[in-house]
């Protein structure tokens, strides 16, 4: 269904000793804008290869942030089964559960274990939900901490768009019995050298925090949060509502050209609420801010022209980055970020009034008031 020239370009990783090169997919909504049915899509085929295989079993989604956060999301809401992302954000008054993604610029995961012990004893199996698995380590990780906390009669399985896995390593899965399931064979071995043959000759925005004011900000209510286990079915009907609400100030008029934007981990409702809005015939694109920091090149069939640097959403301290910004009729910001931060707020308007004048800042909030 899928071809590798849909699915696979590669970037440069900036500052990376671990691995030189990312994978990076243009139809998943991340780093490159996609039209969101497109994105969705992608999704519900992956979704599609999984659901028959484990209809009898109750099934618990992992998805892996940032990138696999909608990936499982969509796929969880397809299969009816309840989900949970990892993450790297800090939740008050919780107890994680601590594993390592090694090649990540950001390496530490975590997982709520006060979810997963609410849970636990109504899974059959936990399904990972990645956009590439390399080389399995990091889900054999998580893989390794489930079975000595919970012991081992849950079983495991791995769900991914592009699976890079050797001959070696998917006999290391076979023999834990942890079964894999993706929707493109990829091979890395040249991959590296693709990424230091591009030069660095693309358009590096710095990040300017100074004030915006000229932005439409609204609190909607009703939010779920997916850092924490979530039933999928509530999770879309959560999305929906949001949808409605966005709806009730939005001019989303037929062939209007409209760009959403969601922040970090948060990815999919700003893809369901795109989604609603192709759906009313508006020519929209969606991607996301993102700790990844990409070279960005000129050089033709390289993915990524310009980098904008931001001060996070979630923390001033913290630098992340939005690629290739176009220019629309209007503009959806959707976080579920604190309305605190002002560095982030400021950076990211900033980065998109470039080129845009017409930005609404949407927070999804779990009541009318900033959280």
């Amino acid at each position: 269904m899928y071809r590798k020239e849909d699915l696979v370009a590669i970037g440069k990783r900036v500052n990376n000793q671990k691995r030189s090169y990312l994978v990076i997919d243009p139809l998943q909504g991340k780093h490159i804008p996609v039209e969101p049915g497109k994105a969705l899509g992608l999704f519900d085929a992956l979704a599609a290869i999984i659901a028959d295989r484990y209809q009898d079993e109750r099934l618990l989604l992992i998805g892996f942030a940032e990138t696999a956060t909608a990936i499982g999301a969509e796929t969880a809401i397809r299969m009816g089964a309840k989900y949970i992302q990892t993450t790297r954000e800090q939740i008050p008054g919780v107890e994680y559960l601590f594993f390592t993604e090694a090649h990540s610029h950001a390496s530490e995961q975590k997982l709520v274990k006060d979810d997963l012990d609410g849970i636990i004893d109504e899974i059959d199996r936990i399904i990972y939900i990645e956009d590439e698995v390399t080389t399995g380590n990091t889900i054999l990780n998580i893989v390794n901490i489930l079975e000595d906390l919970y012991g081992g009669r849950l079983r495991f399985s791995v769900a991914s768009l592009l699976n890079g896995m050797t001959e070696e390593h998917r006999k290391e899965y076979a023999e834990r019995g942890i079964e894999i399931h993706y929707l493109l064979k990829t091979d890395h071995g040249n991959y590296s050298r693709i990424a230091e043959n591009y030069r660095d000759n693309g358009v590096c925005v710095p990040c300017d925090i100074s004030s915006v004011d000229s932005v439409r900000e609204v609190c909607f209510s009703g939010r779920m949060d997916a850092r924490r286990l979530v039933d999928a079915a509530e999770y879309q009907e959560a999305c929906e509502s949001l949808w409605r609400q966005i709806e009730s100030i939005a001019d989303c008029e037929e062939g209007e050209r409209i760009l959403v934007i969601g922040t970090e981990e948060f990815m999919f409702p700003a893809l369901f609420v795109a989604a609603r809005m192709e759906e009313k015939g508006c020519c929209v694109r969606c991607h996301s801010t993102t700790r990844s920091p990409i070279a960005v090149s000129s050089d033709q069939g390289y993915p990524l022209g310009t980098r904008y640097e931001l001060r996070s959403l979630y923390d001033p301290d913290r630098i992340t980055y939005l690629y290739d910004i176009g220019s629309y009729d209007s503009v959806y910001v959707i976080t579920d970020a604190r309305g605190s931060e002002e560095a982030g707020r400021n950076s990211l308007l900033r980065a998109l009034g470039k080129k845009n004048s017409n930005i609404h800042l949407i927070r999804w909030c779990q009541d009318e008031k900033f959280i």
